[in-house]
């Protein structure tokens, strides 16, 4: 009799966020996982480091990380 009382107030924990998952992310309906969101930007931003190196990719590759970071947002993922 007991059990069946706590159990009404012991609340069942909230799963946490997982932008994979379409139900709890409706930006990302095919439930995609981070390395495989947005290929293009990824390609686009990785090209551009293996180009220019770390030094001078912070400079210049400044604006394809911004569009893949827009990207990734845009499908629900916290970055």
């Amino acid at each position: 009799m007991f059990e069946r009382i706590t159990s009404l107030w012991v609340s069942t924990p909230e799963k946490p966020y997982d932008p994979t998952d379409p139900k709890m992310n409706p930006l990302n309906p095919q439930g995609l996982k981070p390395c495989c969101a947005c290929p293009k930007t990824k390609s686009a931003r990785d090209g551009c480091f293996l180009k220019y190196g770390t030094t001078e990719g912070d400079e210049k590759c400044q604006e394809l990380v911004q569009n893949h970071l827009a990207c990734m947002r845009g499908l629900g993922f916290k970055i």
